[in-house]
């Protein structure tokens, strides 16, 4: 419970670092990515940045990146009983999303499991959809959907992706399909959250250009 004095405006000040401030001028208080907000500016300087590090001009007028919805059909989040404190799993949830390389997540499973014990299967499936996040971002996909029978994977437009591969692997394979323009859909059976993983991770390898 967070009945200290100041903690629900601490709570409302995390919450506005997770998720972004919305519309700053304006009606709509949403968070998306595409308003002004907190999240909008930190990534317009983190990628900032990253171009003078590696010695080129930033170009803010570029859209950003992509940032892919994930969905595992798995319930994903620190328990209250796993994390007790609101405010530390508040913390736990920014910096996972933060994560921006598999060492970098290792090591935040690694510490989860080192202060709270064995993850519970909540908390594994939040790591594997941000692993998964991680893992699609490359391949310019917008949203995918991994149930335990069936991978959905839709496309952003300018995604590096073979049409001729993927014709070739529809042609191969019964269970994949097209869904629209932008939409790959193959039947798999994968109960196991790993199992659906690699499967995501081989469909993009056998369309990728």
């Amino acid at each position: 419970m967070m009945e200290e004095l100041g903690s629900g405006f601490y709570l409302a000040m995390q919450d506005l670092e997770i998720r972004g401030a919305g519309e700053v001028l304006g009606e709509n208080q949403s968070g998306e990515i595409q308003q002004v907000g907190v999240s909008l500016y930190t990534e317009m300087l983190k990628r900032a940045v990253r171009d003078l590090q590696q010695g080129k001009e930033p170009d803010l007028s570029q859209p950003l990146e992509v940032v892919s919805e994930i969905n595992l059909h798995a319930p994903a989040l620190l328990p209250n009983d796993y994390c007790s404190d609101v405010q530390e799993r508040l913390t736990l949830y920014k910096r996972l999303a933060n994560c921006d390389s598999e060492d970098e997540l290792q090591a935040l499973q690694e510490e989860l499991i080192d202060r709270f014990g064995e993850l519970p299967p909540q908390t594994r499936s939040l790591l594997e959809t941000h692993r998964l996040r991680m893992l699609v971002k490359p391949y310019g996909v917008a949203k995918m959907d991994a149930s335990e029978s069936q991978i959905t994977v839709q496309f952003g437009p300018n995604a590096p992706i073979d049409p001729v591969k993927v014709i070739m692997l529809i042609q191969k394979d019964r269970n994949i399909r097209m869904s629209g323009q932008d939409k790959l859909v193959r039947k798999f059976a994968a109960p196991d959250l790993k199992a659906r993983v690699q499967a995501v991770r081989e469909l993009l390898e056998a369309v990728k250009a």
